[in-house]
């Protein structure tokens, strides 16, 4: 009697340390070790989480905001996303070279395309002419530098070739394959994890940056 005791006393105190030890990987493990979605999954973020998912990414979550999030203060849009900081939020932004050769009319040379993705810090200011340096030297001086002018392509160019709206851009699930070009001070960021649009005006999109880099392959520049 007093072995059988002894051995569910050691059983008990068995479990009791699992239990401990499961809690404590839960509690060191970050929080966005796999996706979050909306509670109102749109076929937007069914769409774009398909498309992460069978990228390899699996650290990514898609938060809905208030239709005035973007009057709101750059902290308090922080808050409400849970951002690390308001270095942490970023933006996606198409731009058009119009100083491109006339051959030039689409992406399919993404060393030198007539539409770029970048991708930037809403507390940095964008710096074109880091872009046209980038390119040129990308190109090693084969296109002459006076053929980059890059400047924020026109709404409805931006639409056509997204598919997103004004607010909701991402270079995630694009109806074109636009070059991305990501900022490095993103690139730089710590934890290594931001925020961007999510293809609606109201939702965005959060991912861990490794497994951006790694999906998206971006060229990253430093551009701010």
């Amino acid at each position: 009697m007093e072995e059988a005791a002894a051995a569910a006393e050691l059983e008990s105190l068995q479990i009791d340390i699992l239990r401990r030890i499961s809690a404590l990987e839960s509690s060191i493990l970050p929080e966005s070790s796999s996706p979050s979605l909306p509670e109102d999954e749109s076929q937007t973020v069914s769409r774009l989480s398909a498309i992460l998912r069978s990228g390899g990414v699996k650290d990514f979550s898609f938060k809905r905001v208030a239709p005035d999030y973007y009057d709101w203060p750059l902290e308090s849009r922080r808050d409400v996303l849970g951002a690390s900081s308001v270095d942490h939020l970023g933006k996606s932004i198409v731009l058009v070279n119009t100083q491109a050769s006339s051959n030039v009319l689409d992406c399919s040379d993404r060393n030198n395309s007539k539409y770029y993705v970048v991708v930037v810090q809403y507390t940095a200011r964008f710096n074109a002419d880091a872009v046209k340096n980038f390119l040129y030297t990308l190109n090693e001086g084969k296109i002459p530098k006076k053929r980059f002018n890059l400047r924020l392509a026109p709404e409805e160019t931006s639409i056509e070739l997204t598919g997103f709206e004004h607010n909701a851009v991402t270079c995630v699930g694009m109806k074109t394959s636009i070059p991305v070009i990501l900022d490095e001070a993103i690139a730089k960021l710590k934890p290594d994890f931001f925020w961007l649009g999510g293809g609606e005006i109201d939702l965005k999109l959060g991912v861990r940056t490794s497994e951006f880099l790694d999906f998206v392959k971006p060229f990253v520049v430093p551009c701010s």
